[in-house]
């Protein structure tokens, strides 16, 4: 599949591992796809990003998925059913903060030496690049481009499309970002 990717969205799925190795992160997360997004210019995607305002905000992105690296990957509305029932997340990731230390919940291995420098992607990131194909193909696009993995970022559901949803970057308001009202017409891929 990585052939189908543009120089851009190659340089998008390299950044990410980039920014795994640079974290001591084990493997590519779909966090790591949408900092090296960020990370990306000139392209439709990074002009989308910027018209969303995510560049100027990415301070505030990079601190909403750190605190749900604390809840242990929860997403908002996960948290919010679990307080329906009576569980109070915030209290049990300091409880276990509190005994296992800060992070402990966030799977922090520290500054592990690895022998390979070799980094897989998760099923999450993998799952993102698979439905920036399916998009491509829904939208008759030849090739998949950032603007591609920006929607797949959005579409897919978990922590950064909820992260981006926060901050007005919606799978809608992306869309009409990339291709104006004429993008609507094209359903989500499946």
């Amino acid at each position: 599949m990585f052939e189908r990717f543009t120089k851009g969205a190659r340089a998008t799925v390299t950044g990410a591992v980039t920014h795994a190795e640079r974290t001591g992160a084990d493997s590519v997360t779909e966090e790591h796809l949408l900092l090296s997004l960020l990370d990306q210019e000139g392209s439709r995607a990074s002009f989308a990003v910027t018209a969303l305002g995510l560049t100027d905000r990415r301070a505030s992105v990079e601190a909403a998925l750190g605190e749900a690296r604390r809840r242990g990957g929860l997403t908002r509305a996960d948290t919010e059913a679990l307080a329906g029932i009576g569980i109070d997340v915030t209290e049990i990731v300091a409880r276990v903060e509190g005994a296992h230390g800060e992070g402990a919940l966030a799977g922090d291995r520290g500054n592990r030496r690895r022998r390979s420098r070799h980094r897989p992607f998760t099923g999450g990131a993998k799952s993102i690049l698979e439905k920036s194909l399916r998009i491509a193909l829904g939208r008759r696009d030849r090739f998949i481009g950032e603007e591609h993995l920006v929607l797949a970022l959005t579409a897919c559901p978990g922590v950064v499309a909820d992260v981006l949803a926060e901050h007005g970057a919606t799978y809608a308001a992306v869309e009409r970002a990339l291709y104006g009202d004429g993008g609507e017409g094209h359903a989500r891929a499946s």
